[in-house]
């Protein structure tokens, strides 16, 4: 998601905008779109809401704001290996819904159609993500590391589903996940899923998509 353009006024301060962009990410996280509001985020910031609207005409370009540089963005990274690549999205996903911002992220994902403006730039967010994890797949059948006959689709609702899946269960009390515990996870599930993808198929099962 892009930044929204500054308001007129006085230069930007960088420590209160970022103050408040964190605590516009914690309450829409904690309370979503309903409970959202600029004197709510003031005072979590520990700023006067005159601060807030010199630099936001409204709520929605703050919350788009806040969302857009405190968000992990879900990107193609090439290490080189189909297994590399896929633990690293799995990291990726688990850093994005099981990390420090993880409750902003699943309501983005909840409410993003609801709220005024937010709509077309979570769509541009989601389908480059899909874009990405696409790619991973199909340069692992390129380089021979998965079976040509391999379902792009299926694979990819085995890897997504699951991290998010495992990112949605994680007790409140081991929330932020550590990078450690990422890491291991996303290793131990990518093998999993990739075992049971290189495993002879019985007769007569579906080809890819």
């Amino acid at each position: 998601m892009t930044q929204s353009k500054a308001s007129p006024g006085r230069p930007r301060d960088d420590q209160v905008d970022s103050r408040v962009a964190d605590a516009a990410v914690a309450l829409f996280g904690q309370n979503g779109w309903a409970s959202f509001s600029i004197e709510a985020v003031a005072r979590r910031a520990g700023v006067g809401k005159a601060s807030v609207y010199l630099r936001w005409r409204n709520k929605e370009e703050l919350l788009i704001e806040a969302l857009g540089v405190r968000l992990v963005r879900i990107s193609d990274m090439d290490t080189g290996t189909v297994r590399g690549d896929l633990v690293q999205l799995v990291r990726q996903l688990l850093g994005l819904y099981a990390g420090e911002r993880g409750q902003a992220a699943l309501r983005l994902g909840l409410e993003a159609r609801t709220i005024p403006g937010l709509a077309a730039r979570y769509e541009e967010m989601a389908q480059a993500q899909i874009l990405a994890a696409r790619a991973i797949v199909r340069r692992g059948i390129r380089r021979g590391e998965i079976p040509e006959g391999t379902s792009v689709t299926f694979l990819l609702d085995a890897v997504c589903g699951g991290a998010m899946n495992h990112a949605m269960t994680v007790p409140p009390s081991l929330r932020p996940l550590a990078p450690d515990a990422m890491v291991e996870y996303a290793e131990r599930f990518v093998d999993f899923v990739l075992a049971s993808v290189l495993t002879e198929p019985e007769p007569g099962g579906s080809g890819g998509r």
